[in-house]
């Protein structure tokens, strides 16, 4: 998304994060990890986390829209 530019970490974590759903893999650990590292993102970018958290799955998710 225009609005957001994510740094690679957070990109590479909720990548990982999507694989592992689609495996059946997913940990609370790894889902926590991804939303601390959100949350940290949003604060220091000034944005609301949520709106950033649906720009950050539509990026890795749907990387063709």
């Amino acid at each position: 998304m225009a609005d957001f530019e994510f740094p690679d970490d957070l990109l590479a974590a909720e990548r990982e994060a999507w694989a592992a759903i689609q495996a059946g893999t997913l940990t609370p650990e790894l889902a926590g990890a991804v939303q601390d590292r959100l949350t940290a993102y949003a604060t220091e970018a000034g944005v609301d986390r949520y709106r950033a958290e649906m720009a950050l799955k539509r990026v890795v998710r749907h990387p063709e829209a």
